[in-house]
């Protein structure tokens, strides 16, 4: 192949690929000790930052555009006038290696539109991660993304040469994804999450026992789901997170808001706003939920359906529930300090450390890195001062915002408006 074409498919293929989000290395742990390329222990992926602050990358690319299906949502859907590329299965591995090599990325991303069918696209991908890890000794990290309907066989094999496996669900709901893609069926989407699952907890078992047992997907698996394309509500989309993570073991569900790209009337307007604020307030209940103790029923619900734009959830939560507070920052029990504004975990082990040496104060927790402009008017300390001082919630809600910066300022007055 000559150079001009490779790198048409590259652009083509790389292009394709930015809309999926689902591209953290989180958790895996593949250590290279075989004198092979590459290591994926502790790194994060696609430009993401590790926690000592360092950018990593990979190559993120499709398979090919070409796609049986004709999801409205979808770029490379069947009906859509765009150029058309497949990379063959040594080009991906060619230019994976090439690119390491180069020092430009540590892993390799890999999805792709359905071809043929669900198996044979299936096939291709592992393929690509077997001639990686077994032809060329590669041990950076690989992320494939699994297709809905593959069998089996193939899940299994595709969790033995990567570090993680995705199965994007696409739409949060049944009914919005019969409305938007209605050639597909959900439960393909739950089948491979089914088996990787499985795989997972008896590999885990089986090397507890043998030592030689290979590791299965040691990242584990994760999904994604597009906002705002098919009017789901955001405590439908979170009951549907909290699905997954409960009942698939998924180690991250990620929100991709949706980016207006059809002139099909079923979907948002083309110019209309990508709901950026509303994706994130959808990151931080996520992380709620999965690290500091929140049910889903608590920050949504029948009666609280969508999440405030203009405050984050857990301080959405304090306000509404003002009867918790205040809290007796020397007193209380991990729960309820992980319950308080502009309290992160870090600070709340901290308060629990220092507390047991003496009684907190207003000095101690600005040292401490509490945020006080959230937090004081929902806690008590050492001290005859409490800034509460009978407040109402809206009152408190304003203060905090008088204080307040935020990047998504900007687009707040737009987002609300999908809310009317």
């Amino acid at each position: 192949m000559s150079f001009q074409r490779a790198q048409e498919k590259l652009k083509i293929l790389a292009d394709a690929a930015k809309y999926d989000v689902s591209c953290s290395s989180s958790g895996s742990n593949r250590s290279n000790t075989t004198k092979g390329l590459g290591d994926a222990t502790g790194m994060g992926i696609c430009h993401s930052y590790t926690e000592d602050g360092r950018c990593v990358s990979l190559l993120k690319i499709l398979l090919t555009n070409y796609c049986i299906f004709d999801c409205a949502y979808c770029v490379t859907r069947k009906s859509n006038d765009i150029k058309r590329a497949a990379f063959k299965v040594q080009e991906v591995v060619d230019l994976t290696i090439n690119f390491y090599r180069r020092n430009y990325i540590e892993g390799l991303f890999l999805s792709s539109g359905i071809f043929k069918n669900a198996d044979y696209t299936m096939e291709r991908l592992v393929a690509v991660a077997k001639k990686l890890r077994l032809e060329e000794n590669f041990n950076g990290y690989i992320h494939l993304k699994s297709i809905p309907g593959a069998s089996d066989e193939l899940m299994r094999e595709a969790g033995l040469y990567a570090d993680r496996l995705s199965v994007n669900i696409e739409i949060p709901t049944e009914s919005g994804l019969k409305k938007l893609a209605p050639d597909k069926k959900r439960e393909d989407f739950i089948k491979p999450m089914v088996k990787v699952k499985n795989e997972i907890i008896q590999y885990k078992a089986e090397k507890k026992i043998i030592k030689s047992t290979p590791k299965y997907a040691p990242a584990g698996q994760s999904t994604q789901m597009i906002i705002g394309a098919s009017g789901e509500n955001d405590f439908q989309i979170m009951q549907t997170s909290n699905h997954f993570y409960k009942n698939y073991n998924l180690k991250r569900v990620y929100y991709s808001g949706y980016v207006p790209i059809s002139y099909d009337d079923r979907l948002p307007k083309i110019g209309s706003d990508v709901p950026m604020l509303r994706e994130n307030r959808l990151y931080q209940t996520d992380w709620l939920m999965r690290f500091y103790g929140f049910d889903v029923s608590e920050l949504l619900n029948e009666q609280h359906q969508h999440l405030d734009l203009d405050v984050d959830p857990k301080l959405g939560w304090a306000l509404r529930n003002l009867h918790e507070f205040p809290v007796d920052i020397n007193t209380a029990d991990k729960r309820m300090l992980a319950r308080i504004p502009g309290l992160g975990m870090k600070s709340v082990h901290k308060i629990i450390n220092a507390r047991r040496f003496r009684r907190l104060n207003w000095e101690h927790l600005k040292k401490i890195g509490v945020s006080l402009n959230r937090a004081q008017y929902f806690i008590i300390c050492d001290s005859n001062q409490f800034e509460k001082r009978d407040l109402t919630s809206e009152k408190i809600k304003g203060l905090i915002l008088q204080n307040s910066t935020s990047k998504y300022r900007k687009s707040l007055s737009n987002q609300l408006s999908l809310f009317g």
